[in-house]
Order: C-alpha cells, then structure tokens, then sequence
C-alpha cells in the first residue's frame, strides 16, 4: 500500500472510531478544516448521522 493511502486509512479510520474531526486535522497538519473534510469524504449524510447519536 503506498504511504499516501496508507495515511487516508488510518485518518479515515481515526475519524470514524472517535468523529474527533479537529484531531484528524492536526494528526493530517492540515490549516483548515475544511481541506479535512474534503479529504476524508465527509457528507451530509455523516454529518446528519451524527448528529442523530447525540443525546440532549
């Protein structure tokens, strides 16, 4: 596996075990958050489904 997918896994992975987006960003040294969302796939959709988990 080359090392730039290698890298997108384990982000990608991260990102779904915790949903910590802001600690896949540091982890990825990315400035914006928004460069993270695009490079881990986010949709609506994951987002919708989150937000459906949490509890008020």
């Amino acid at each position: 596996m080359a090392p730039i997918s290698m890298r997108r896994t384990k982000t990608t992975l991260i990102y779904r075990k915790t949903k910590n987006l802001r600690a896949v960003q540091l982890l990825l040294g990315h400035m914006k958050l928004e460069s993270t969302v695009r490079y881990l796939g986010i949709e609506v959709d994951d987002a919708l489904e989150i937000a459906e988990g949490v509890e008020v």
